[in-house]
């Protein structure tokens, strides 16, 4: 299929996926306002009981560990930070707008979602420790939603995506993503950027989730995001957290640390680091689904 006429099918295909909750735009506007602050994102946020429900039970998760009960937003806020409050909030109204996964013999959901959890802790610590800015929350949503193409895929083309998945599992020699572009047309780094576009995510976050797996880090991407996400993506596949139909980790590249300017001491720390939330983050799962 041509791509032009390949990427008007996966839109149709998108524009059948449920509206998302109303909130979810009105927190899309705040995260691009220099003004906004953790009044506006409770005020926002307290507007979806169940969405608040969710957050308020992620808080209470192991994978934060407070030692007192949190029962409101207006706790919440100042204990994990509002950027975050409104990160897990934008994540969760995404994962509560996708659809049922299809049974697969190589591909589950929750699979997806524990190492997108896993990808999503180590692109905030990455963040936090290699990062050149100040603002590392958003780097969460990009390690949580970078698979999200795949529930498009597994959703709406899954005799091409598990054909793509069932080939790789064969050849051995071949990273999925390449399989995909290969089957499909696209691979699903580029098909979630096409959902979260159309969702108008800000461009940060969609850029780097497209360009996640390619060669070459197009211009106008941050080339520090692209970095953290191949290094996030691979961490977790090495300690079994998680998977997302490919359970052989892909290769980390000198090129990607050269860019964070990390070494292979302080990767090992960072892996460390993620082992040590490994039942925080199934935890923390439970606390979404």
């Amino acid at each position: 299929m041509e791509k032009d006429k390949l990427r008007e099918k996966i839109y149709s295909k998108i524009d059948e996926i449920p509206t998302l909750p109303i909130v979810i735009p009105k927190l899309l506007t705040l995260m691009e306002s220099d003004k906004s602050d953790a009044a506006d994102v409770a005020d926002v946020v307290s507007r979806d009981p169940a969405l608040t429900s969710k957050i308020l039970k992620v808080a209470n998760s192991a994978y934060y560990g407070f030692s007192k009960g949190i029962s409101s937003l207006e706790k919440a806020v100042p204990l994990l930070g509002f950027n975050m409050v409104q990160s897990l909030a934008l994540s969760i109204g995404v994962l509560r707008s996708l659809p049922a996964g299809k049974k697969s013999t190589h591909f589950s959901q929750q699979d997806l979602w524990i190492h997108s959890l896993a990808v999503a802790t180590v692109m905030k610590e990455l963040g936090k420790r290699f990062g050149k800015g100040d603002d590392h929350e958003y780097l969460f949503i990009i390690g949580l939603l970078h698979d999200i193409g795949k529930i498009v895929l597994d959703q709406y083309f899954g005799e091409l995506f598990h054909h793509a998945i069932e080939e790789f599992h064969n050849l051995g020699n071949i990273e999925l993503h390449q399989v995909e572009t290969r089957e499909i047309g696209v691979d699903h780094g580029e098909v979630g950027a096409m959902l979260l576009t159309r969702w108008k995510f800000p461009d940060k976050i969609c850029n780097a989730i497209a360009a996640h797996h390619l060669s070459k880090i197009p211009e106008g991407t941050n080339s520090d995001d692209v970095a953290m996400l191949r290094l996030a993506d691979v961490l977790p596949q090495e300690i079994n957290l998680g998977e997302g139909g490919s359970p052989i980790p892909p290769e980390i590249h000198d090129a990607d640390l050269k860019i964070l300017e990390m070494d292979e001491e302080q990767l090992k720390d960072i892996k460390a680091y993620l082992f040590d939330l490994k039942d925080g983050i199934y935890d923390f799962y439970r606390s979404m689904s």
